[in-house]
């Protein structure tokens, strides 16, 4: 059988990986060599080459070989290259070899589930880190339910297994399921946790209001107690948690007592405060990032962004757009809705129909509808009427109510009462219902 790679590249690899290699590592060196030359590679790609000539020339491939190469393999989602990689391992005879599948099954996990799944029902002996895997696979599709019967199944559980089963609750939005399962797990089991599993649990806490922050604080208490030092993970997440909750101050504190942070620590921060009307504060904060060296990401300035857009900082705005091609990065989805919500709540519709029309990807509903309610709100029925022909056709019954009626109000406005009638007839036929509470524009967070 002749290994055929998929590489993430339209490159030969196999010449230039030949020459990099016999510079390198003698043919004749044993496989521990060339596990490790695997395992110490700069990139997944060069780990791939080196197996990839191993292969060629009839190296002897030892498990560790084919372990390493597969932690590689991960981090690319090449679903193609795990397949081939999986009927490598069938050849060579480690199928039985329960570290290996297990790190097959983890590949599987993040490229197609349907495979891991399949895998996992195969797999003749399998370990708690199969186990959990599967339940973080299970949450990350959705079906947290399924993920829950697994972990009800387990033959052992330990912490990792209670983490990702309480993180699959929150990451899906079950907080509440998520706490009670983390309280069961300290009463019931008596099994102390760890930062995985408080990071978990603060993240649900994030979403909760009153009860979430009573919650977090206990656990920024506990966390005191026991001498924890808080490192990115956890001093990022209560950091987010208390900047979400509106403490401002506290989420400063945390953060000033991290000893180490990163552009997602800052993020947290910047966010929290502008979602919460700290508007000098989410400035100044994002000035401070940068001069300490930490580049922004994409969420950052949806961050700053969003800051704008509540407190209606027009030229601001159009800095911090600026900014984003500066760092090297392309504004998104959420960015170009930020922009065109700014110049609508400003009356700028030509600036936000400027936008629009500029944007890559193209704009989805929200944008549209927020376009549209800006016109509303500014009695301008001509600007509307350049793009209502456009936002019809894409329209979705099950899901854009808000959009039908907004376009049939914006007729009205402009006196086309047939069109409006169109509209709500439209409505009816189709059995469009109006969403209650809902927004134009959505801002993430981390």
């Amino acid at each position: 059988m002749r290994l055929i790679l998929c590489y993430p590249s339209k490159q030969p690899l196999h010449s230039q990986a030949a020459l990099f290699l016999t510079s390198t590592i003698s043919t004749s060196a044993s496989p521990s060599k060339w596990s490790q030359a695997i395992k110490q590679s700069s990139s997944p790609l060069k780990s791939l080459q080196i197996y990839t000539h191993m292969h060629h020339q009839s190296i002897p491939i030892d498990s560790f070989t084919v372990l390493y190469t597969l932690t590689a393999s991960t981090h690319l989602h090449n679903l193609p290259l795990l397949r081939h990689l999986h009927a490598h391992i069938f050849k060579l005879g480690f199928i039985s070899n329960v570290y290996i599948m297990s790190s097959l099954l983890h590949g599987y996990s993040n490229a197609c589930f349907d495979d891991a799944r399949q895998l996992f029902d195969e797999m003749p002996e399998r370990t708690t880190v199969t186990w959990n895997t599967m339940i973080t696979g299970l949450s990350r599709s959705g079906n947290v339910d399924k993920a829950r019967s697994l972990f009800d199944e387990m033959p052992m559980r330990n912490i990792a297994s209670w983490s990702a089963m309480i993180a699959a609750y929150v990451n899906t939005g079950h907080q509440r399921k998520g706490l009670a399962l983390f309280c069961k797990m300290l009463t019931d089991e008596k099994l102390k946790p760890d930062e995985f599993t408080l990071c978990a649990v603060l993240g649900g806490c994030a979403k909760m209001g009153t009860v979430g922050f009573v919650l977090g604080k206990s656990i920024h208490g506990f966390i005191v107690r026991n001498w924890w030092e808080l490192n990115v993970e956890l001093g990022t997440t209560l950091v987010d948690m208390y900047a979400k909750s509106g403490s401002l101050k506290v989420a400063t504190l945390v953060f000033d007592m991290m000893r180490e942070t990163n552009v997602v620590s800052w993020t947290a921060l910047i966010c929290g405060a502008g979602q919460h009307g700290y508007v000098n504060e989410a400035r100044t904060l994002f000035d401070r990032m940068q001069k300490a060296g930490v580049k922004p990401n994409e969420l950052t300035f949806t961050g700053i962004l969003s800051t704008c857009v509540h407190a209606g900082l027009v030229e601001e705005g159009r800095m911090y757009f600026k900014l984003i091609y500066q760092y090297g990065l392309k504004p998104n989805i959420h960015h170009y809705g930020c922009m065109v919500d700014l110049f609508g709540k400003a009356g700028e519709l030509e600036d936000a129909y400027e936008v629009i029309m500029k944007m890559q990807p193209e704009a989805n509903m929200n944008v549209w509808g927020s376009f549209l309610n800006a016109c509303k709100v500014q009695n301008n029925f001509k600007m509307a009427e350049r793009v209502i022909k456009r936002v019809v056709e894409l329209l979705r019954p099950e899901k854009d109510g808000g959009v039908y009626s907004l376009i049939a109000d914006l007729f009205v406005m402009g006196e086309k009462w047939d069109d409006a009638e169109k509209i709500r007839r439209l409505m009816v036929t189709q059995n469009v219902r109006k969403a209650r509470g809902t927004s134009f524009i959505s801002y993430g967070g981390p």
